[in-house]
């Protein structure tokens, strides 16, 4: 009996199995399209624009056309997909081949923070995909820089970098000013000409130049400049640092006041000058220089002042001395006082007389003529 069953299970397990072996269960189990990319979970920021590298791969014996779509994008996200660089509707692949397609989605900048999940679909295939926004999108403007500190005199002109972010969905036309003290001047630029204002896309940045010009007479301390950037729906601000070390002031004059004196052809006239330190800062160094009419000449004693403390004053004497040919008249001698900060001039009127023996001279020329004439008029005037 036994051996009548055995033959009989035999041929209803085989015929079980090739029925199975025929049935559509095992065409599902064998995908014709797949879809890959190996970066299916990412990481982003609000604003952020995501590329992906998709392969469509055919596993099927003959062509396919893959009609890829993009189903459940959160709200206001955006997506564009390309092979070849063209918009993509339809993709025809050949067997056991694979085609790249680019997938580039567009995260808004007002997005809660949290996990999103959408998918790609080629017909039966399907491509999960996850998005992590590791913050809060917001409404906002930035305005930043690397360097928001710098030191020098107030004769010095500084220079900052500011970086304007536009972190909104609209392009936002910025008014930009500074809050600055009395006295002080700030101009903007931006790609190399002065501007009062700049256009900024949306999520774009702007460079900015900044440059802060101080009075030219100030304490020596540090001051804060706020710079705001504004427009009709957000703002910026940045809030600048200059540290003044100390002004540069020098004037030169005489202990009078008077800048004019007098002197004789071929000598020498001694002036009294006065340097005087005006600023809040140190002066070093202090050369002292000319310029005279050709063949005068001019000395100081001393020719240099190596330190002079903010409110102190140096004397010092100036030898002009006068071309020996040069004939009575006016002339301009200008002295100079000068440091690497600052310099100071004073501008002498310079008084020309002729030596007393030259009138004399001139006298006797004349009266000499005058009587050769009379000889010769009453010599010849009877004939």
């Amino acid at each position: 009996m036994e051996r009548f069953f055995m033959p009989l299970r035999t041929w209803l397990a085989n015929s079980i199995l090739f029925a199975f072996a025929l049935s559509p269960l095992t065409a599902l189990s064998a995908p014709d399209l797949i879809l890959y990319t190996p970066y299916k979970g990412i990481s982003v920021s609000p604003g952020q624009s995501i590329d992906y590298n998709i392969d469509v791969i055919n596993k099927a014996s003959g062509v396919r056309d893959a009609t890829l779509v993009v189903r459940g994008l959160p709200k206001d996200w955006t997506y564009e997909l390309k092979s070849g660089g063209w918009v993509l509707e339809t993709l025809s692949v050949l067997p056991d081949e694979k085609r790249a397609v680019t997938l580039k989605v567009n995260v808004p900048l007002k997005v809660k923070k949290g996990v999103y999940r959408f998918s790609v679909v080629a017909g039966s295939a399907v491509l999960p995909l996850k998005v992590t926004v590791e913050e809060e999108g917001t409404f906002r403007s930035e305005l930043t820089t690397q360097r928001p500190n710098m030191e020098g005199n107030s004769n010095s002109t500084f220079t900052f970098t500011a970086d304007l972010r536009n972190v909104t969905a609209d392009e936002q036309l910025y008014a930009l000013r500074s809050n600055a003290e009395r006295g002080w001047n700030v101009s903007f630029k931006a790609d190399g000409r002065q501007v009062s204002s700049v256009k900024v896309g949306p999520n774009q940045r702007q460079s900015i130049t900044i440059e802060v010009d101080p009075p030219d007479v100030i304490e020596a301390k540090s001051y804060k400049i706020p710079i705001i950037a504004s427009s009709s729906s957000t703002s910026a601000e940045l809030e600048l640092e200059v540290v003044i070390k100390g002004s540069y002031a020098m004037e030169l004059t005489t202990p009078t006041g008077l800048l004019s004196t007098g002197i004789t052809a071929g000598k020498t006239r001694r002036v009294e000058l006065t340097v005087i330190n005006k600023g809040s800062a140190p002066l070093t160094n202090v050369k002292l220089n000319h310029s005279a009419p050709i063949n005068w000449d001019v000395t100081f004693e001393p020719a240099s002042i190596d330190r002079l403390e903010p409110g102190e004053q140096a004397q010092v004497f100036a030898t002009i001395s006068a071309d020996e040919k040069a004939i009575a008249g006016d002339y301009v001698v200008t002295m100079e006082s000068k440091t690497p900060e600052v310099s100071s001039k004073a501008t002498f009127r310079v008084s020309v007389k002729t030596p007393i023996l030259y009138g004399w001279l001139g006298i006797l020329v004349i009266g000499g003529a005058l009587g050769g004439v009379y000889t010769l008029f009453r010599k010849y005037g009877r004939r």
